[in-house]
């Protein structure tokens, strides 16, 4: 028999936003996309950047991507992006208009970065290197993980850095980097502010976004069975999240309003 669902499906977004202005903050791999063994290995739904806007206009602009890939990697794989979003697990931040919301992001130290390069290369590790951060990735490889623990903790202590972890990856990252900043951050000016923020996600660092979100009256939508978690609500997969955002081929790009 398969395991029932560790929590209830949310109501609809249109019974939600009925009930006062709703803000939207969406992870992209393991949310909209589902997870591949390389980050360039993704399966991208036909238009989807065009969709996602659809749906933000819905909302008055109230919808933002938060994601652990650097801004430039969303926009290659969704085109030119016309929505808020947020990059390198909240540390760039951009408003929909492409204005930088908040200091400039530093990259790492390059001798952080050179010393992930070698290791990844001399334990086969597949090396990410980002705008703001580095993961090593071994989803083919799982039993690396100790090793790529060790490695990357020890690292991070050298260069006041902070380690992130996912699933089947090892980044790390600027101390303070979090989508739970990113989201207090967008939530503090229009159109955002005001709004009862909503965000949905699938991994360890969606976790701090599913906190930002109740500590502003709102909650968290966890996609798939990852347990524990802080969130109120769970869809299935990359595919239900569609389907309750309104996403399917059929709903784009009209659909009722959700603004009231």
């Amino acid at each position: 028999m398969a395991e029932s669902p560790l929590l209830d499906p949310p109501p609809s977004l249109c019974d939600l936003a009925a009930d006062g202005p709703l803000a939207l903050f969406l992870d992209f791999d393991g949310t909209l996309v589902e997870i591949a063994a390389t980050p360039d290995g993704i399966a991208v739904p036909d238009r989807l950047g065009d969709r996602l806007f659809a749906l933000a206009g819905r909302l008055e602009g109230r919808l933002a991507l938060v994601s652990g890939r650097a801004i430039p990697d969303l926009e290659r794989h969704l085109g030119p992006l016309r929505v808020a979003r947020a990059g390198s697990h909240g540390a760039a931040r951009e408003r929909a208009d492409g204005s930088l919301l908040g200091a400039l992001a530093e990259a790492l130290p390059q001798a952080a970065i050179d010393g992930l390069r070698n290791f990844a290369a001399a334990h086969g590790f597949a090396l990410e290197e980002k705008q703001h951060g580095a993961a090593l990735h071994y989803r083919a490889r799982p039993e690396l993980e100790p090793h790529g623990v060790r490695f990357a903790e020890d690292l991070a202590r050298s260069h006041a850095l902070e380690v992130k972890r996912g699933k089947s990856v090892i980044e790390l990252v600027r101390p303070g980097a979090s989508k739970a900043g990113a989201v207090r951050a967008f939530l503090q000016e229009p159109p955002f502010a005001g709004a009862r923020p909503v965000f949905i996600g699938d991994d360890i660092t969606d976790e701090d976004g599913f906190a930002a979100a109740a500590e502003a009256g709102g909650f968290g939508i966890l996609v798939g069975d990852r347990r524990p978690t802080a969130a109120r609500y769970q869809l299935a997969d990359p595919a239900a999240v569609h389907d309750w955002l309104g996403l399917q081929g059929g709903n784009f790009p009209g659909g009722v309003s959700l603004v009231q």
